[in-house]
This record gives C-alpha cells, sequence and structure tokens, in this order.
C-alpha cells in the first residue's frame, strides 16, 4: 500500500519533514503550510501513482480550507484520510484545524492519555523554563515534552487560575 505521510511545516522538534513517536520510531513526511493546497498536492501525487491512504499528523495545524479538501480527498478521490492532532491549546481554545476537523469528520476515535492523578487528560498546559505554567502567549508554540504538559480538567483549571 502506498502512504502519503504529512506533517506541519512548522514543527522542527525533530527534523522538518520528520514524523516521530515517543517510541522512537519515525518517518519521513511531506510537509504542508497555511499555503498548501493538500487537494491539488494529492490529485497530483494519486495520479502519478495510486495512493491508498493519506496519513497527517499535527492536524491541528491544518485550516479550515484544507480541512475540507481532505473531505473531498475522501469523498471524490474515494481515498481514506486519517488525521491526528491535538484539540486544544494551552488556553483550553480550540485550533482551527482541529474545530475543523470536528465539525467535518466521519468518524472520531480519541486516544486517550493519561493526567498525573490518573484521570483521563483531555488538556495541556504550557511550561516556561522554570516549570511554571504559562497563561498568555502565542497560541503555537512548537515544544515536546519539556514544553507540554497533558492534564485533566480539573488540574488544568488549577493550573491556569490567577
Amino acid at each position: 500500500m502506498r502512504v502519503l505521510l504529512l506533517t506541519a511545516s512548522i514543527d522542527d522538534r525533530f527534523e522538518t519533514g520528520q514524523i516521530a513517536s515517543r517510541i522512537g520510531i519515525s518517518a519521513n513526511a511531506s510537509v504542508f503550510d497555511n499555503g498548501t493546497n493538500l487537494l491539488a498536492l494529492v490529485k497530483e501525487e494519486h495520479q502519478s501513482q495510486p495512493l491508498s491512504c493519506i496519513l497527517i499528523d499535527e492536524a491541528q495545524f491544518l485550516t479550515k480550507e484544507q480541512v475540507y479538501d481532505l473531505t473531498e480527498i475522501v469523498d471524490t478521490l474515494r481515498i481514506p484520510v486519517l488525521a491526528f492532532g491535538i484539540r486544544t491549546d494551552f488556553q483550553g481554545e480550540l485550533f482551527e484545524g482541529s474545530k475543523s476537523l470536528l465539525a467535518w469528520s466521519d468518524k472520531l476515535i480519541e486516544l486517550k492519555t493519561v493526567c498525573h492523578c490518573g484521570s483521563k487528560a483531555t488538556m495541556v498546559i504550557r511550561l516556561n523554563a522554570q516549570g511554571i505554567p504559562v497563561k498568555e502567549g502565542a497560541q503555537v508554540e512548537i515544544g515536546g515534552n519539556d514544553r507540554y504538559l497533558s492534564v485533566c480538567r480539573k488540574h488544568f483549571k488549577e493550573a491556569v487560575r490567577d
């Protein structure tokens, strides 16, 4: 099967164009940014050699238009699309890509993450260099486990209280 791997160009934690897991598995991927026409890109790839599936990492960074393109890929080209990303930012706000995916996806599967208290982690906290939760700043700052902590709603609210 031929799978097209895509990831956000701004995610340079490992290497631009690299999808990597926490257990050490990695693969090269094509990159997208806000200006990438995903429908045109997939059509071109599919015409050169048929695609079996599209896998997108860091899907929260997609635009609303790109998510719509993904629905066109599924509906007209009949190529399955699997998109992976987080729902909300460090302030509890939906990312544009996540919001659009929640609205337009045929099927949602939530991967379970666990808070330090054992409850289901549904939120993320951004930490500064001293490990203190950050309450303000740009929505997007690339970082890994050293910058972000997955927590339950209760611990998220405790961390962002003034």
